[in-house]
C-alpha cells in the first residue's frame, strides 16, 4: 500500500506545499480525478467542492494518502488527496522537460579592423557561417582604435558586405550602428525548414 507523507517532517524537495497536518484552514476546496476510488473508500458519493479540512484528512488517512495545498491563496485553498512523493517525482519530472526544451541563445563575436584584408574577411565570414548553421547568433563588430575612429565608413561598408555574404544564413536584426569606438551588428540565423 502506498506510505504516506509524515507531516512536519523535513522536506527535500524545493517545492513548498502544505500537506495534511500542515494545512491549518478550517475549510478547504477539494479537487482531483480520483473520486470514484475516494467514494468506494469512504463509502459514500464524493465530488468536488468545499469541505471541512479535518474530514479531508481523514478521508486521505483512510485511503493511505495525502491531503495536499495545490493552491494556497485561493478563497478557500485548493488541495487533493494524493501520493505527496508521486506528485512531487512528478513535478520534478514536467520541470526538467520544461527546462530541456528551452532554447539556449548562444553569441559569438567576430571582431574585424576597419583596415581588415580579405584573407582575413573570408576566414571570419566562413567561422560565422558555421555559427549561424549551427544555431548561434553571431556579433560582427569593427573595433576602432586611436585615430582609426576616422574611418568609420570603412567600417560601416565592411560590415555591410558582411551582411551582404550572410544573407542565406541568417538576417541581421538592425542596421550596423557606432557605440563609441565600436560598430556592431547582430545576425540571427534563418530558421531552418
Amino acid at each position: 500500500m502506498n506510505r504516506r507523507h509524515k507531516s512536519g517532517s523535513s522536506k527535500s524537495d524545493n517545492f513548498s506545499y502544505r500537506t495534511n497536518r500542515e494545512i491549518q484552514v478550517p475549510e478547504i476546496r477539494l479537487v482531483g480525478d480520483n473520486f470514484e476510488e475516494l467514494s468506494e473508500t469512504i463509502g459514500q458519493d464524493i465530488e468536488t467542492g468545499i469541505y471541512r479540512t479535518r474530514v479531508a484528512l481523514d478521508w486521505a488517512h483512510e485511503m493511505g494518502l495525502d491531503l495536499v495545498e495545490i493552491s494556497p491563496k485561493a478563497n478557500p485553498p485548493v488541495c487533493k488527496i494524493i501520493d505527496y512523493r508521486k506528485f512531487i517525482y512528478d513535478k520534478k519530472k514536467k520541470d526538467k522537460e520544461i527546462k530541456a526544451k528551452t532554447v539556449k541563445t548562444v553569441i559569438k563575436e567576430i571582431r574585424f579592423g576597419p583596415n581588415t584584408d580579405d584573407h582575413d574577411f573570408d576566414f571570419k565570414l566562413k567561422h560565422a557561417k558555421n555559427f549561424l548553421e549551427d544555431g548561434a547568433k553571431v556579433r560582427a563588430f569593427v573595433q576602432f582604435r586611436g585615430r582609426a575612429i576616422v574611418f568609420k565608413d570603412r567600417g560601416e561598408l565592411l560590415l555591410l558586405r558582411f551582411l551582404k555574404e550572410l544573407e542565406e544564413y541568417g538576417t541581421a536584426e538592425e542596421l550596423p550602428k557606432l557605440e563609441g569606438r565600436r560598430m556592431s551588428v547582430i545576425v540571427s540565423p534563418k530558421k531552418r525548414k
